[in-house]
């Protein structure tokens, strides 16, 4: 490339108190958070050669991650390897998998993309993703303003596909009503599903013999959470909310194999079996080469390095060593669910740096698969290892 694959544009309105208003009104009611800014009244643009690879990249991957799931399932011996917690094991087996490309159908890649427009993955999170008001309301918005290309215009529609399938009877996420974000999010995929679908808290929702009930008693045979999974293992009820799962009283969406996707530890299967050459067609092999980074379950390299926890979110767990394998570098404000999960060590990428009007920042991009498809691009501008501490960017495509 001979041009950088980010730029950015513009600097922060005056008015950003009317603008965040504008924000709320549109379903991101957290660009202020705690009376910080959280987003950055600027827009970053990707180069349109390397967002047309990235997209390229996006679908390959998801392709090769399904049919991991697939060579994983059933398997017990691979559920251990990949951290998948036991009290999910009986749910894997006997639900049938979803057709091909749609064991999540709300999920993001994380990517680093280099200030040269190399592309390599990060990881999946193929089971909760947070982010989708700041990409699906307020990027469009921003992409706007510059006049610049939006690749996020399908999301809602592409979520209104997806909630026309799972047709949820609620939406939850723990401490709905209070926490902003989380409620939030459930809100505005409740909006853009189309359906008459409730917002609960999950601390609400209790298990009568195998029959999952809202506050009021009433049954739920299909519910949208925003609560991982691997929970389960160590939330009390875990044990009842499997066995509501397992026998089919209760549909959960995501799947219950988007666990099988969102493990880290699927990241280090994947690489185990390009390395042997198994599983993966030629043209598989090569976006794996490409795209992956080498990810194994010991720390097997003579480079720089990141370890991170099988289920780690938000940078927590996350931890950076250098050439020499000295630490460099740990995520002190997410939760560390090293303790419950076992590690992932993979070979480390660099973020591109951006200069904002609040500093420079390395900038991690995200792109949303729904319903199938690679569709929305998320910033998160923040440091070398991006937790609750960054800030969300807008990005558009040049």
């Amino acid at each position: 490339m001979n041009r950088p694959a980010f730029e950015v544009l513009g600097a922060p309105r005056p008015d950003r108190a009317a603008r965040v208003k504008e924000l709320e009104a549109m379903g991101f009611g957290w660009a202020d958070l705690d009376g910080d800014p959280y987003w950055i009244d600027q827009l970053v643009v990707m180069d349109g050669a390397v967002y047309e690879e990235l997209e390229r990249a996006s679908a390959a991957l998801w392709g090769i991650f399904d049919k991991a799931a697939r060579f994983v399932a059933g398997k017990h011996d691979l559920y251990g390897m990949i951290g998948i917690p036991r009290v999910l094991w009986e749910s894997l087996d006997r639900i049938p998998l979803e057709p091909e490309g749609l064991i999540s159908r709300y999920a993001r890649f994380d990517w680093a993309v280099s200030e040269t427009g190399e592309i390599r993955l990060l990881e999946l999170n193929a089971d909760t993703p947070t982010g989708y008001a700041e990409a699906a309301a307020a990027t469009p918005w921003m992409c706007e303003q510059y006049g610049a290309r939006c690749a996020n215009l399908e999301m809602p529609s592409l979520v209104r596909a997806a909630w026309a399938e799972w047709r949820p009877d609620a939406a939850a996420c723990v401490a709905y009503g209070e926490h902003l974000e989380d409620t939030g999010t459930v809100d505005l995929l409740i909006r853009h599903g189309g359906l008459d679908t409730k917002g609960v808290d999950c601390l609400d929702l209790w298990v009568d013999e195998g029959t999952l009930r809202g506050k009021d008693g009433e049954e739920i045979r299909r519910l949208f959470a925003l609560y991982p999974k691997e929970w389960m293992a160590v939330d009390e009820g875990g044990d009842a909310l499997a066995y509501a799962i397992e026998t089919e009283r209760l549909r959960l969406f995501n799947s219950p194999h988007a666990i099988l996707l969102q493990s880290k530890g699927m990241q280090a299967l994947i690489w185990g079996l390009y390395e042997l050459q198994l599983a993966f067609g030629p043209e598989e092999r090569e976006a794996i080469g490409r795209y992956m980074l080498p990810t194994y379950n010991k720390p097997l390299f003579d480079g720089s390095f990141v370890s991170k926890s099988m289920f780690g979110r938000e940078g927590g767990s996350v931890s950076l060593f250098d050439a020499e394998g000295r630490l460099e570098l740990q995520d002190k404000d997410g939760y560390d669910t090293s303790r419950l999960f076992p590690l992932v060590y993979q070979q480390r990428a660099e973020l591109a740096k951006i200069r904002l009007a609040a500093g420079e920042f390395h900038l991690l991009t995200g792109m949303f698969v729904i319903n199938g498809v690679p569709c929305g691009l998320l910033g998160r501008a923040g440091g070398p290892i991006t937790g609750n501490a960054s800030h969300f960017v807008a990005i558009g495509v040049r």
